[in-house]
């Protein structure tokens, strides 16, 4: 019997153009191979064991078994032998060959499992912005640094830098803002994490029931922060006219808060504190109805006396050269009248009326003489005290006569005297009257003269 089968089958290449007959094929004989068919009815055989390692520590290198390449002209029967070659070199692979493929897959999957529990799912808030992610950071201070998140001296983190992380935590960062507030009248410099002005507002702890705000409490606050200005409702009691009123108010002055309270102010009518003034919670503010007039007064300016020496003049002597005058200045007060009570007048205007004229005096630097030949020894003094009671500056009723001898001003001025005989010294008083004598005798002092005698 032949072992060459034939079949009436045709064979297709891979591109579908059709090839040689299978009968002109050659199939491999019956005894070349192992036949691995086995019925579903029949045991399976076991398999043999494998072989213990060689307990050589050195690594034997594993044989690389080449392909083997189909004979020319071989066809199928060649591609079958190579394949049968190949299973049975793979069934006689020693275990050594094994043993570090193992190592390999027990090293993967332990360090898959690392990473996996390392592996962490944090949410992350930065400014209201929330998002999910996945890091292998240890800490919020490694988490932030690892996603680029930048923090100033005012942003707040939670939980605090520095916490230990676990799988399922969040994290928030709220950016620090500044504020220009003016509360009340005081302003100030603030930070808030609030990113609205109702959140601010209620950071800083502000009443904001009745409150005047100068932007809307819904508006953002961006990273360069804004001004705000607040006024919480206070209250203040006016009183004006005899009554007394009570509001509440978030007026920015005390004007307009007596404005809010119903009360006019006219002409001169004022506050007891200043209308531009901020009024305070609990303060109590009273209005001052004032009436006002003037008054006009006048009243003199004195003069000034100027002193000049004059060598022509005995020593001890005066002369007024110009009689001096005061001057006159207006004065013009406003008299107020506050809740019907007066005031004390106020001085508003000051005006001169008459400019003083100063007085210039002569004053004698001269030497007095010490006699007069032919006067002498004669007792003078009773005859000053006969005349003017023994007084330099006496002048008789009349205004004629005046100083110790009873000088008229002619005779006096006849006698070298200057000014009036009163305004000068005893001693110049004596010296003319001696000289008087001299030309004419005891005539000049008709009642008196006998007393020169005696």
């Amino acid at each position: 019997m032949s072992n060459v089968q034939s079949s009436s089958y045709e064979t297709y290449g891979p591109d579908g153009t059709n090839r040689q007959p299978a009968y002109d094929v050659e199939t491999l004989p019956y005894g070349v191979y192992e036949d691995t068919y086995r019925p579903a009815y029949e045991a399976q055989r076991p398999e043999p064991p494998l072989p213990l390692p060689d307990p050589d520590p050195d690594p034997v290198p594993v044989p690389v078994v080449p392909l083997a390449q189909p004979a020319a002209g071989g066809g199928r029967s060649g591609g079958r032998r190579a394949v049968r070659r190949r299973r049975a070199a793979d069934r006689h692979t020693p275990l050594r060959r094994l043993v570090p493929q193992a190592l390999v897959v027990a090293f993967l999957a332990g360090g898959t499992s690392a990473f996996v529990a390392k592996d962490k799912v944090i949410e992350l808030t930065v400014d209201g912005r929330p998002r999910m992610l996945h890091t292998f950071a240890d800490d919020v201070t490694e988490l932030l640094a690892d996603e680029g998140v930048p923090l100033g001296s005012h942003d707040v983190v939670a939980p605090a830098p520095g916490t230990a992380l676990s799988s399922g935590d969040e994290i928030a960062v709220h950016y620090g803002r500044p504020v220009a507030l003016t509360l009340d009248g005081h302003r100030r410099k603030v930070w808030t994490t609030a990113r609205t002005v109702d959140g601010a507002l209620r950071q800083f702890g502000v009443r904001a029931e009745g409150a005047y705000v100068s932007t809307s409490r819904s508006r953002p606050i961006g990273r360069q922060g804004l001004e705000l200005d607040v006024r919480t409702e206070r209250t203040v009691t006016i009183l004006a006219d005899g009554r007394t009123r009570t509001i509440r108010t978030n007026a920015a002055t005390v004007g307009e808060a007596v404005e809010q309270a119903g009360v006019t102010l006219r002409g001169e009518d004022t506050t007891s504190v200043d209308r531009s003034s901020f009024p305070r919670d609990g303060q109590t503010v009273t209005v001052l109805r004032v009436t006002g007039s003037k008054e006009v007064r006048e009243e003199p300016i004195p003069f000034l006396v100027h002193r000049t020496a004059d060598p022509d003049l005995l020593k001890g002597t005066e002369v007024v050269e110009r009689v001096g005058r005061p001057g006159a200045r207006r004065l013009t007060y406003a008299i107020r009248t506050v809740n019907g009570v007066k005031q004390r007048p106020r001085l508003v205007r000051t005006e001169i009326v008459r400019e003083p004229q100063h007085q210039i005096v002569k004053v004698g630097t001269k030497a007095m003489p010490s006699s007069v030949r032919g006067a002498e020894g004669l007792n003078w003094s009773g005859l000053a005290t006969c005349e003017s009671g023994g007084r330099p500056g006496a002048v008789d009723p009349s205004g004629t006569y005046g100083g110790l001898y009873q000088f008229d001003t002619q005779t006096w001025q006849s006698l070298g005297g200057q000014g009036r005989p009163q305004d000068a010294s005893a001693e110049e008083q004596t010296l003319r009257a001696k000289k008087l004598y001299v030309q004419r005798g005891a005539s000049p002092w008709p009642h008196c003269g006998a007393r020169l005698r005696g």
